[in-house]
């Protein structure tokens, strides 16, 4: 597997396995255990995902080294500020069965993220975080964090896809020594019928959806995929064989639309939302 080495000198593997909307325990138990069977050792999970507990049995079960593996959840916005941080945390870490936790996310810029900042912070001198950092962060409130904190952000894990490719929002990122993150890589499955990325995969004998993961660790993208089917899992864990050519590159670079999936239809009511799930 390829790291990436995080700005405070952590290792974390550059593809991973992520567990959202797989709410059923047992679904999401018997998903983490094909996972980490087929060889992914990143492990990506949040408080809002619901499935803490089955990730953390999952691990237990499995009986694998816990230094071969690379855990990661995040701090949900009803949690911020100093003091709920560090509740939100061991309310986390109890349901993870976990002495420490590899990277802990600020899950969105909302609420009193100042204070969770700090109390992840404290977290981390304590040894109880390997890495802190950010989740679906923009380049201005990415630049206030890490600005006028003593920590800056290792991770800021946010929306990549051909589709949204987030160049400028990367070499911000690049600034600070902050490590971008992708989730939704494969754009809601939009893209896996995607002619020009089938045409791409067809040179290489791969499906589009492997065109896209390795077009992404080219970039020095970390990634986290996610599938409840095994041989998904297999198939988007089987990118470290073959390198995309620079004039296939490029070809995905021009299908680039600078456009999110997920507008919200009115930020009032998205973040109304946000705060009540």
């Amino acid at each position: 597997m390829q790291n990436v080495k995080l700005n405070n000198g952590v290792e974390m593997p550059i593809l991973g396995f992520g567990v959202f909307q797989i709410e059923d325990y047992d679904e999401c138990k018997r998903a983490v255990l094909d996972a980490l069977e087929v060889g992914y050792r990143l492990i990506d999970t949040a408080s809002a995902y619901f499935n803490e507990k089955a990730v953390g049995d999952a691990i237990k079960e499995s009986g694998i080294n816990r230094k071969e593996l690379f855990i990661t959840t995040k701090l949900w916005i009803t949690d911020a500020g100093y003091e709920k941080t560090k509740k939100g945390f061991e309310a986390s870490m109890e349901k993870l069965r976990l002495d420490y936790l590899d990277l802990y996310l600020i899950h969105l810029p909302f609420n009193d993220y100042y204070g969770s900042w700090r109390a992840m912070e404290e977290l981390h001198e304590n040894k109880k975080i390997r890495a802190i950092g950010v989740c679906n962060f923009y380049p201005d409130k990415l630049v206030d964090l890490a600005k006028h904190n003593k920590i800056k952000p290792a991770v800021n894990q946010i929306e990549v896809h051909p589709l949204f490719q987030r160049e400028f929002d990367k070499e911000i990122m690049k600034n600070y020594g902050t490590q971008i993150e992708s989730w939704s890589p494969l754009a809601r499955g939009k893209l896996v019928e995607n002619e020009t990325l089938k045409n791409i995969g067809s040179k290489y004998d791969k499906t589009a959806a492997q065109v896209i993961l390795r077009w992404l660790v080219q970039r020095n993208i970390a990634v986290i995929p996610k599938s409840v089917h095994k041989e998904r899992m297999i198939e988007n864990f089987n990118i470290f064989d073959f390198e995309l050519s620079e004039d296939d590159m490029n070809k995905i670079k021009s299908m680039d639309t600078n456009k999110s999936l997920f507008p919200p239809d009115s930020v009032d009511e998205i973040v109304k939302f946000l705060l009540e799930y």
